[in-house]
């Protein structure tokens, strides 16, 4: 016999292990961010005591005018450094909440058709149009949401390509100033 509160039982269920799942993996990004900006902080601090050390021993322009270009470079190189890791981080963290999303509507989509599909089966007669709009529509809200995934996917590509090409022209750039 059909029993819809233990298909929608189910279904919680479903809700709560996905909720616990983007939590969890919420909380694994945040700690990786926290700790890419604590050794972020750390590095910015090492290399300004080391700059002003440096600078303590300068003895003529010249010098100082090194030391300068020196400090700016390793000042672009950092944050290349720091810029490319937390891109990394972020595209990583896209990659796995887009996942996540994928395999919780998967499961809603096929919890609801299964639901509908069985709830159809044991309701009065006359009802079947009802049944077919509900089927309709889980088909449309499904087929929405790979477009819109499809339409992501395209965005983060196109945004990665523009990242690497930006790092790339900016890491050239410190390249070729280093070799002038």
């Amino acid at each position: 016999m059909y029993n819809p509160t233990e298909q929608f039982a189910d279904l919680g269920k479903a809700n709560v292990a996905s909720a616990v799942k983007l939590a969890s993996l919420s909380i694994d990004k945040a700690e990786k961010l926290v700790a890419l900006n604590l050794n972020a902080a750390k590095l910015a601090l090492a290399q300004s005591v080391e700059g002003a050390q440096a600078a303590a021993t300068v003895k003529d322009v010249q010098e100082l005018v090194t030391l300068r270009s020196k400090l700016a470079e390793l000042g672009v190189q950092s944050a290349l450094g720091y810029s490319r890791s937390l891109y990394e981080l972020s595209t990583e963290a896209s990659s796995e909440f887009s996942a996540l999303a994928e395999e919780a509507w998967s499961l809603y989509t096929k919890g609801m058709a299964t639901w509908v599909e069985k709830a159809s089966q044991s309701a009065p007669a006359g009802t079947d149009a009802a049944f077919n709009a509900f089927k309709s529509t889980i088909a449309a809200s499904t087929a929405a949401f790979d477009q819109f995934q499809k339409a992501t996917k395209q965005a983060v590509s196109l945004a990665d390509a523009g990242y690497r090409a930006a790092a790339s022209t900016a890491t050239n750039a410190t390249k070729s100033r280093k070799a002038a």
